[in-house]
């Protein structure tokens, strides 16, 4: 069994289809052709900048995948949804790696988190994308358009690595319900865990909070991507500890 991580980018305009949404449908696909298990998609926020063609945010998409398959098949029914339901303007990019040949290869993982990073603050081109894709062995790929969405899929897959970075795509659900509108609630960090897919609750420094923790929780709920999990970031506000404000997500 191996640990692919599947990203993309660019596959929107306005009005049509958002690109993590396409990214859900790309990994439900997977799971319907029984291909294996997926884990929830990080979104990625990439620079922004007057050259940098994006629709609102330009941010990508990635999510791992627990697969036997070979890759050329995890790919061809990622590329067939992509070009299905990718927007006729848009420029969409796809990258996939196998997580063990970047553990084999550190200089390779370093130099995909460098780009990454970079990807946030520079802008970055086509070509500097497939040469470092090439040296990494990551399968890069463009299907419409420009094709320039496989700098930010190269970028996602690198900030991805870093295990630092991030939001959780839509909001956490709690026994299977989405909290968009949570009504004031009392639940302890134990309760919290076990009835979601988050794996701690840390304070916005960090700090993981102690199972029997009591926290306060209210309208949207945002996990973030912090030391390789998916964390559900509190603030303390006087005894209680209250889910962060977007203003204290905004670095994420």
């Amino acid at each position: 069994m191996n640990t692919w991580l599947i990203c993309i980018d660019d596959t929107d305009d306005i009005d049509t289809k958002g690109t993590g949404e396409i990214a859900q449908e790309v990994a439900q696909k997977l799971v319907d052709a029984e291909l294996g298990l997926v884990s929830p998609i990080t979104r990625h926020q990439l620079y922004i900048h007057p050259d940098i063609p994006y629709t609102s945010h330009n941010s990508a998409m990635c999510f791992t995948l627990s697969s036997g398959s070979p890759c050329e098949l995890i790919r061809s029914i990622a590329i067939e949804h992509l070009v299905a339901e990718s927007a006729l303007a848009a420029d969409p990019g796809l990258a996939v790696v196998r997580l063990v040949d970047l553990e084999a290869s550190p200089l390779a993982k370093a130099k995909l988190i460098q780009f990454g990073l970079e990807a946030k603050r520079q802008v970055k081109t086509k070509q500097q994308a497939y040469e470092l894709a090439k040296d990494c062995h990551v399968s890069l790929s463009e299907h419409g358009g420009t094709g320039d969405g496989v700098i930010g899929a190269l970028a996602g897959i690198g900030l991805r690595l870093t295990g630092q970075d991030g939001r959780m795509k839509g909001q956490v659900t709690l026994n299977g319900t989405a909290t968009k509108n949570l009504a004031p609630t009392m639940l302890t960090v134990n309760s919290v865990l076990a009835a979601s897919n988050l794996d701690a609750v840390v304070d916005i420094d960090g700090q993981t909070l102690p199972p029997e923790s009591t926290l306060h929780l209210s309208g949207k709920l945002k996990a973030v991507f912090q030391n390789h999990q998916f964390v559900l970031p509190v603030y303390q506000n006087g005894q209680l500890w209250c889910n962060a404000t977007r203003s204290q997500l905004k670095n994420h």
